[in-house]
Parts: structure tokens; sequence; C-alpha cells
């Protein structure tokens, strides 16, 4: 079956698109990129995603961009399609992750209850629509209902393409927020360890935005924090935030390490604040990993995906935290570093299609597994498939 996966993460730099070829069911399926592409979202919408994305807000602003978004993904696909010549209507259905722009893992006391909740924008239906194909949403709200924390997902689709009879293996995604997925050597899925663990990119992107007033986004190949010095005091005030210390599952997001978070950098100029913020993400992961997860099983490998696995600076650090381990990227196993959410995405809406849970309990702290998303249907040919493939 054909796929698509359409992941916009946490980072707000735009929107990746992965066309996948899935054959087979349960953990013996197979996977096959076809094509892999991205695109910056518009700087006005990057802008307005950023003021709705855990602030006080409009609910017009909201609604606007939830169907905005749809139309923008749509056109992703669309133009991926062309640029690797794949007919769109070859593409069976759609995973698409959406635009968190609010996501609140653990309870809290609200109007005389208890509430976790999660929000993400790109309405399923404006994007079938477009399209003409059945299309999957909203997967983090079912593990929520199930007493998860919506987060991690991607370790699922991490033990389906990473695990292995003899080494164990660390899968890290560092995107807006850094997460792993650790699969100890021929383990069942229940065995999964995953967790966010803490800033990502989001930190370092959003002190280059500040200082450059919106004029670049991110710090290209790690070169402004290769110029500057981390400074040791604010690195070691933030480090010791009890988040680290907390045991998994638990997940961040841009309500922890959004534009308030980067007041802690406050007097130190561009290259140190980045420099620091980039030691911050190696020191969380290389904590999270010494203290969650060594403990449970060896780590052999550590493999990378997400933009950070771009930065030659914040690799160079992971390899000093690594003592030993082979650090590689998840394209060095045909899994396009770039584009791995997308195609996790893709294959959690084929498990989503045939009915079948795709949550990992173990990781999201679920009472039980959970078939996750919501799907949208358009037309006669989106019913067809529909009881082709769900029977």
């Amino acid at each position: 079956m054909r796929v698509a996966g359409i992941m916009s993460g946490t980072s707000l730099d735009g929107i990746d698109v992965a066309v996948i070829e899935v054959r087979g069911r349960g953990w013996a399926k197979r996977v096959e990129t076809l094509a892999a592409s991205s695109r910056p979202y518009p700087k006005q919408v990057r802008q307005a995603l950023l003021e709705i994305s855990n602030a006080q807000t409009h609910t017009a602003y909201i609604s606007r961009l939830n169907f905005l978004l749809a139309e923008l993904y749509a056109e992703a696909l669309i133009s991926c399609c062309q640029e690797h010549k794949i007919p769109l209507s070859s593409i069976e259905l759609i995973g698409s992750h959406g635009q968190t722009i609010f996501h609140e893992g653990e309870r809290v006391r609200y109007l005389g209850r208890s509430v976790a909740s999660t929000l993400q924008i790109g309405d399923g239906s404006v994007l079938a629509e477009r399209t003409g194909i059945p299309t999957v949403t909203d997967f983090r709200t079912a593990d929520m209902a199930a007493g998860g924390k919506g987060a991690p997902l991607v370790p699922y689709v991490d033990y389906l393409l990473f695990r292995h009879a003899r080494l164990g293996r660390v899968a890290l995604n560092i995107g807006g927020i850094a997460n792993v997925t650790a699969i100890p050597p021929g383990a069942g899925p229940e065995s999964v360890i995953a967790f966010d663990t803490g800033p990502g990119n989001m930190v370092m992107d959003g002190l280059v935005s500040r200082f450059t007033g919106g004029r670049k986004t991110f710090d290209k190949d790690g070169k402004l924090a290769a110029r500057g010095k981390v400074n040791k005091e604010v690195l070691e005030r933030l480090c010791r935030d009890s988040f680290y210390r907390k045991v998994p599952p638990k997940t961040a997001g841009r309500e922890q390490y959004g534009a308030e978070f980067l007041k802690a950098f406050g007097g130190l100029s561009m290259p140190d604040a980045v420099a620091t913020a980039t030691a911050l993400t190696a020191a969380t992961i290389g904590y999270a990993i010494d203290r969650f997860i060594r403990p449970r099983m060896p780590v052999d490998e550590l493999i990378v995906s997400g933009g950070g696995a771009r930065n030659p600076l914040l690799m160079a650090y992971l390899a000093s935290y690594g003592r030993g381990v082979s650090i590689r990227t998840s394209s060095e196993y045909g899994i396009d570093s770039d584009a791995k959410e997308a195609i996790a995405f893709a294959i959690l809406a084929y498990e989503t299609l045939h009915k079948q849970p795709s949550n990992l309990p173990a990781a999201t702290g679920a009472r039980h597994p959970a078939i996750l998303g919501k799907l949208s249907l358009t037309n006669s040919r989106g019913q067809e498939l529909y009881s082709k493939h769900s029977g």
C-alpha cells in the first residue's frame, strides 16, 4: 500500500513529506521510502503559528490556521509527488501529524477537574478533500484518552525499523524537542524505553530568531555556536531543572522551552547563547541516556534523525558523551533523517486504517494499546479504499 506522511514539528521550520510503500502486517511488515521533501513555512505563517502556540490568542486565529495549514499540507504533498514523478492517484492514504499548538501531557486542575490535553491543527477533512485521499489526523488524543501522555508516538515505528537481535540501539530524534527510543537487544515492544529528553533545536532556533529579528531561524551547520563560548554557569543552572531527573514516561514541548525559557540566556552574546543552548541539548540527551537507559540495557548504537543530525557541533558533543557508542544517522539505515517523522506518521496511519493499535504504553504511560487517529473520507474512492483495507 502506498501511503504519504506529513509532519510539521515543534521547530515550526516547515512541512516534511514522505511517500512510502508498506507491505505486510504486524512486526514483519516492510517499509520502502519512495520520496521525501521539505518546504519551509511562509514567514508570515510561521510567525502566526508562534503567536498562537502556548500563548494568549483569539479563537479566530486558531480556526483560520487550522484550515490554512491543511491547504499548505496538500500543496506540499502535491509538489513532492510532482518532483518525484509519483502519481497522486497512486497514494491510497495520508497520515498527517498536524501542527502542535498546545500539549500538556501531565494533568492539571482546571474548572474543578483534572485534565490533560493536546491540540494539533491542520484539518484532515480539508486535506482529504484537496487531495482526494483518505486522511488520518489527531494521532495523540486516543493515547491521552487511555491515560497516556500522547507522546512520544514514534517509538512504535522505531521498534519496527531498528530492533536488533544482538545490539542495543537508541533512536534519537532531534527536532524542536529531543526524544529517545531505547530498544534492548532481542526485546519485545513492551520492553522499549522511550521519552522526551528536553530541548532539541527549539532553544537554539529561538535564540537565533530573537537575536536576528527573525531574519534567521536556525544555526546553519552549528557555525554560530562554534564561534561562541559555553557559559558554564548558565548551563549548570539550566541542567538543574527537575524535568531531567523525572522518571519516564515524560514529554516536553514549547510550553517548557518557548519564548519564556529564552530569558535564561539574557546578557549573553548571540554566539555564546547559541553555544550554551547547543551544549544544553547535548548534555540533557547524554544525561538521559546515562540515567535512564544504560542501567537497563547496553547501548551499542545511537541512531540520530531530525534537524539536529545536520549540526556538526551538536553531533560532536554527542560523540563525547557516547563512550564508545557507534553514532550514525537514520539515513544510513535507509530512513531519511530529515523525513523520519513523516515516514513514521505514514506508518501509524497505515496501522489505523487496518484497525491496529500503534501506541506503546511503555513509552506513553497509557493504560492499554490504542488505535490512533481520526479518519477523514471525501468521496466514493475514499469509501472504497476504506472498505478494501479495513476489512
